[in-house]
């Protein structure tokens, strides 16, 4: 078995190497002397996965769980601020405190005990559960030395800050298995688990190639991303006329799988989520024994139909108790807009014309209801469509190419989305303690655009507005837990929450790295249905910039 100490030691080169063409190398070359099993979870932890997609949110470990066992292991809890200004991350300031113990443990974990020690921690649950994990994690730092440590910590914590992304770590997996880029971004595609694609060419796995049968799945298929449209107009531009606009729902994206075996639901962060709407199982029972794999939007309404706003639904994701009574308290409803398989076909390579086609004569035998769409109109068509959407409560409205492909995981070309308010989602590095009313509260917000040059988040902006004094104590709690840091009433966290914010303009501005702040930004609502690689890119705020007919000055600093 290979030693996790190994994995660290690539790590840290990986951190000390600039060309992008070295690091695919070398990741290439270390999965490749591993076995299978090992590789498979090599590649996940290199991209700070310590589980599979889908299945971390068991392990319920924060970075202020490390930090404190790791700092009592030590005898180091009152050297936080200390040891933090020495550190250039969370991952080495874990290292720091280790190295204060009377010795270092010689390297003796493996690849495969980490996994073990992971999954055994997501698997305790019950009476006493959150000090069982804590125990378990505990004993596992123990037995690491300080290196492994900190990478331990930067796996747990998702930040490796290495500069392997997930689509270098395709690029690696190409070199490993000596294969295209594009047959590897073809079965990550359908895989969506870094792992599984490894073990699928390790083992030499067929690529799917085009339209064919698909197998019944255990897990989902990423979502396709549309792209961010100013206007009806610039969505035509885009696209060309061969195009349709369907209802851009305020609720939250769901995909179904139906089949022989019952009917699952995932969320968009691949999480399931079945036990929480029963209601839509019941709903797509109605689909008797065929099988199809189904893209949709849930949202909450009231007791006459109307949607409601996007924080009402949060309250039945993810719940597990009280579930029938949450269901009459807040109804759902379910809306169809997309058809990736069917009767064990696969159809994502289908054009969208064809998918919707098959997806309407498959929703109206079952009598579900499918996303108001609007094919080939007009111009004036299409804008008053979009007027339609907005009266009737919608965000907006999506524009989708006839000929176009469903391409999961992708900000796809072929969708463009066109909302009513100008927003963007954002991610929360850090925030500010709070005085007068807030006092005691994180109530002003540090706002970053996802950085692809880097694969950080580079920040435009701060807010304090938008949330109700409940968010703020939520809020509060949610940015504690994923605290690495604290300095003259400031809290760095681990990006990981996303909010949607709203904005007037965008100006230039020196006071960021970006180069861009936001102006009379606004928290329109929070997005835990989203992960931070969801979060816009520091591209879409520079597009959004231009697309202002009038540029505010540069703001003083």
């Amino acid at each position: 078995m290979s030693s996790f100490y190994d994995f660290a030691l690539v790590c840290q080169e990986l951190g000390q190497t600039q060309s992008r063409l070295q690091m695919a190398e070398a990741v290439g070359s270390f999965l490749a002397a591993l076995s299978v099993d090992e590789a498979e979870i090599a590649a996940r932890f290199m991209v700070g996965r310590a589980l599979e997609q889908g299945e971390e949110k068991r392990l319920q470990i924060s970075g202020r769980a490390i930090w404190k066992i790791v700092a009592q292991m030590a005898g180091a809890q009152d050297q936080g601020e200390d040891i933090f200004a020495a550190a250039e991350d969370f991952g080495e300031a874990i290292a720091i405190m280790l190295r204060q113990r009377t010795s270092d443990p010689e390297p003796t974990l493996t690849i495969g005990e980490v996994d073990s020690a992971f999954h055994d921690i997501a698997l305790i649950e019950g009476r006493h559960a959150r000090n069982r994990k804590l125990e378990a994690l505990r004993a596992l730092f123990e037995r690491g030395s300080a290196l492994e440590g900190k990478y331990l910590a930067k796996v747990l914590i998702r930040e490796m800050r290495h500069g392997v992304s997930e689509g270098m770590m395709l690029e690696a997996i190409a070199r490993m298995a000596n294969r295209p880029v594009a047959d590897v971004r073809r079965v990550h595609m359908l895989e969506a688990d870094l792992g599984r694609t490894v073990r699928i060419l390790r083992e030499g796995g067929a690529v799917p190639a085009g339209p064919g049968r698909i197998a019944a799945r255990v897990t989902p298929l990423k979502p396709m991303l549309a792209q961010p449209a100013a206007d009806i107009a610039e969505a035509f531009a885009m696209l060309g006329p061969e195009i349709a606009f369907e209802h851009k729902l305020d609720g939250a994206r769901v995909q179904i799988h139906h089949g022989e075996d019952g009917t699952r639901i995932f969320s968009r962060r691949m999480n399931e989520i079945t036990i929480s709407l029963p209601e839509v199982v019941d709903m797509i029972g109605k689909l008797g024994g065929r099988s199809a794999i189904l893209d949709g939007e849930v949202i909450a309404v009231d007791s006459v139909g109307r949607p409601l706003a996007f924080q009402e639904l949060m309250r039945r994701f993810g719940r597990v108790k009280d579930v029938e009574r949450l269901r009459a308290e807040q109804p759902i409803r379910l809306h169809l807009f997309d058809l990736l398989a069917l009767d064990s076909a696969l159809l994502i390579d289908h054009p969208y014309a064809e998918r919707a086609r098959l997806l309407d004569d498959l929703a109206s035998a079952a009598r579900l209801e499918t996303v108001q769409r609007l094919m080939t109109p007009s111009l004036a068509e299409a804008e008053g469509f979009f007027r339609d959407a907005i009266a009737a409560g919608y965000e907006g409205v999506v524009a989708k190419a006839l000929k176009s492909a469903y391409m999961p995981g992708v900000r796809g070309r072929g969708w463009v989305k066109i909302k009513h308010a100008r927003t963007l989602d954002l991610v929360i590095l850090a925030a500010d303690w709070g005085y007068g009313r807030r006092h005691g509260w994180l109530s002003n917000y540090h706002l970053a655009a996802r950085n692809q040059q880097t694969g950080g988040f580079s920040e435009v902006g701060k807010t304090f507005k938008g949330l109700t004094d409940e968010q703020f104590r939520e809020m509060t709690e949610r940015l504690l837990a994923l605290k690495v840091s604290e300095s003259h009433g400031t809290v760095v966290v681990r990006p990981e929450v996303v909010v949607e914010v709203g904005y007037n303009d965008i100006q230039r501005s020196p006071q960021y790295e970006a180069g861009m702040a936001l102006r009379f930004a606004r928290i329109v609502r929070i997005r835990p249905d989203k992960a931070a690689s969801e979060a816009d890119t520091i591209e879409a705020v520079e597009r959004d910039f231009e697309r202002q007919l009038v540029k505010p000055l540069a703001a003083k600093v």
